[in-house]
């Protein structure tokens, strides 16, 4: 059995653990090209100059604030299109090709398209306000908060449609018979939901978790393509930090402390 899974396990450690413990190898020292002491060894430096950065700190926080808010909102809309997509009605093929649309865009394409979207001076996002509120004008992506907001929300418009195909797939083997018990013992639609539903795809919702978590958390791509992390810092997720530190300040050692 060994010899047989030998070499996927030599693969795996070659590709995953060798990176990881580099990386690790690298934070001990002072890697940075435009600084004196470039290879000096500095320990555990590189981390404690963490913990009065300001740029990393509100990366860090930032970071946290979007993937708890991304997860939320792709449990609560996500679980909620996929009910919608599972209905019966007809045109209901056509509406999930066209559901994933948005996540079968490049992220950045879809950044680009949401920096304009946001402008405050010809946005989409402005203008259909103004069609509601005459006069609406805000730069979205000039005040801190809107900034977050608008990274989240463009977040969320991307992956949800994927999200909800995936919840879609496991309400597919939910037997109707289930349903159809409930509503002969007097069960309405929210019961069934709580007490049917949300059981038997909690596995799955948890399975999701895990993966969309891992990779808000490492996300990089809506950020540098739509805000450049700004303004100021307020929209540095982690991702972006390192690659800033790494390959613009060519701080190699502080970034690996980082990542």
């Amino acid at each position: 059995a060994w010899v047989l899974a030998g070499p996927a396990l030599l693969i795996r450690t070659g590709t995953t653990m060798y990176p990881f413990l580099m990386t690790f190898y690298n934070s001990l020292f002072n890697l940075s090209l435009f600084k004196s002491g470039n290879g000096k060894f500095v320990g555990l430096g590189n981390y404690t100059k963490m913990l009065g950065d300001d740029k990393f700190i509100q990366s860090l926080e930032f970071t946290l604030i979007f993937t708890a808010a991304s997860m939320v909102f792709h449990l609560i809309l996500g679980i909620g299109l996929a009910l919608m997509l599972n209905q019966k009605f007809r045109g209901k093929k056509l509406l999930r090709t066209v559901s994933l649309l948005p996540w079968a865009m490049p992220m950045v394409v879809v950044g680009i398209a949401a920096r304009w979207a946001f402008n405050g001076q010809y946005g989409l996002v402005n203008d259909f306000i103004r069609w509601f509120v005459p006069g609406f004008h805000y730069d979205w992506l000039v005040n801190s908060d809107s900034a977050r907001i608008a990274v989240i929300a463009v977040d969320l418009w991307k992956d949800i449609p994927f999200f909800a195909i995936l919840v879609l797939s496991g309400l597919q083997f939910i037997s109707a018979d289930i349903y159809e018990s409930a509503r002969m013992d007097g069960a309405g639609p929210i019961r069934s939901f709580f007490s049917i539903t949300l059981p038997l795809i909690t596995r799955n919702l948890l399975t999701l978790g895990i993966f969309f978590t891992t990779w808000r958390l490492t996300s990089f791509d809506v950020v540098y393509s739509m805000t450049a992390g700004g303004p100021g810092n307020a929209t540095s997720l982690l991702a972006y930090r390192i690659s800033m530190e790494a390959f613009s300040m060519l701080n190699l050692g502080y970034a690996s402390a980082i990542a």
